[in-house]
């Protein structure tokens, strides 16, 4: 969990690394995706439930015991059309996240890191790759508003997707991740949780087998990229 601050003055962090795995936990919470912000920000809590596999601490990927199924989410892209993202993203190799544009570093650093990662791809696989940008901010992410900011922190390349804050939160639920809509406080600060958690999904299955949380770095989804666009664990 990191605590943040976006006036001038930045709160120190505290970081919790993913939780390891106990075998006779069914369900775990992945600690590492969520992120409150306070200032002019709004993102939303996010919490992660699932059965996971044991790994080294070594590897940033989480592969799920239970994949998850694609979420039922329809909603405006960059271009205000609608996109609907089991069926636009149907046996195609996709990366998740739910941000917003008004975030002071997690949300920029994740859509950067894969954005590097994905340009160390050969141009086929590259092709392959589809990475979709959910706000949790829709009043002021707008389609026009992701349109100028995706490029900019990561790749033109990447779906922006934008609409009804009840429908975008449900989605991210059916991912187990919980997002909130923000609260103002007294002195005027915006105070909201989100989760920070990136889910790949696989091509052959179309569901969503890996999971990665916000201290994944450029060279870890480098490493794992070229797998997850064959739909193989990393």
């Amino acid at each position: 969990m990191h605590i943040q601050k976006t006036d001038d003055q930045t709160r120190p962090r505290r970081r919790t690394p993913l939780i390891a795995v106990i075998a006779a936990v069914a369900a775990l919470a992945v600690a590492a995706g969520f992120a409150l912000t306070r200032g002019d920000d709004s993102g939303s809590s996010g919490s992660a439930f699932a059965d996971i596999s044991a790994q080294p601490n070594t590897k940033a990927a989480t592969v799920l015991d239970r994949p998850f199924a694609k979420p039922d989410l329809v909603l405006k892209d960059t271009q205000g059309n609608t996109f609907d993202f089991r069926e636009q993203t149907k046996g195609r190799p996709t990366l998740i996240y739910f941000g917003y544009t008004h975030c002071p570093d997690v949300c920029p650093l994740t859509i950067s890191n894969i954005a590097i990662a994905k340009k160390k791809l050969p141009k086929a696989d590259q092709d392959k790759l589809q990475v979709v940008f959910v706000t949790t901010d829709p009043e002021r992410d707008t389609s026009a508003e992701l349109a100028k900011w995706l490029p900019a922190a990561g790749d033109p390349s990447f779906v922006g997707l934008t609409g009804d804050f009840a429908t975008i939160q449900a989605g991210a639920r059916q991912l187990g991740i919980g997002i909130d809509p923000p609260k103002k406080e007294k002195d005027g600060s915006v105070v909201s949780m989100h989760g920070a958690q990136v889910i790949a999904f696989s091509p052959t299955t179309d569901q969503g087998y890996v999971l990665y949380g916000e201290d994944t770095t450029s060279d870890d989804y480098a490493k794992d990229l070229p797998k997850i666009v064959k739909g193989e664990n990393p």
